[in-house]
């Protein structure tokens, strides 16, 4: 759906500051699905954590993405995905071969404009959700930025600027300021 914007790239990258911003514009935001599966299992006890048993969390991300996708038809204007359905099939494929990335990253289309956040050292920081490290992460950013652009998708990479910035750029890029 050419409304639905995917801004993804590396963690700790700043993107959950970016889709704060554009939620405060007035913008639909889906909050990224391995923060709250993390923040469930936690609560749970369960063992789907990226720590833990990676190809399950990566498994219960994609269906959360997939559901998330479909709760977002819904919301009027731009909606903007923290992360989702691609992003966790390129990590289950990093984890077992499965080219499920494949058959969902043609038949769930997102606008062909994803943005990417890209590693900045500076303001990387772990918390209880986020245990990897750096270099965790940027072997991760280094997939998505080949993942993407294989399933037809074109990438921008965010500017290292303000939160306001960065918004302004997104919405720039798109274009059209529907919403």
């Amino acid at each position: 759906m050419d409304r639905f914007v995917i801004i993804s790239g590396c963690s700790g990258g700043g993107k959950s500051t970016l889709l704060d911003e554009l939620r405060r514009r007035g913008h639909g935001v889906v909050v990224e699905p391995g923060r709250r599966i993390v923040a469930e299992e936690l609560k749970a006890g369960g063992a789907a954590l990226p720590w833990v048993d990676a190809a399950a969390f990566a498994r219960r991300a994609i269906e959360m993405s997939l559901a998330d996708r479909a709760g977002a038809e819904s919301k009027a204007g731009w909606v903007f995905f923290d992360r989702g359905l691609i992003d966790a099939a390129v990590a289950l494929r990093h984890l077992t071969g499965d080219a499920l990335v494949e058959t969902l990253g043609r038949s769930h289309r997102f606008n062909r404009r994803v943005f990417l956040t890209p590693p900045w050292p500076e303001i990387y920081v772990n918390d209880e959700e986020r245990r990897h490290g750096l270099a965790e992460a940027i072997a991760e950013y280094d997939r998505l930025c080949e993942a993407y652009p294989a399933l037809g998708y074109q990438v921008s990479i965010l500017p290292k600027v303000s939160v306001e910035a960065r918004a302004d750029f997104v919405l720039a890029a798109l274009g059209d300021h529907q919403g």
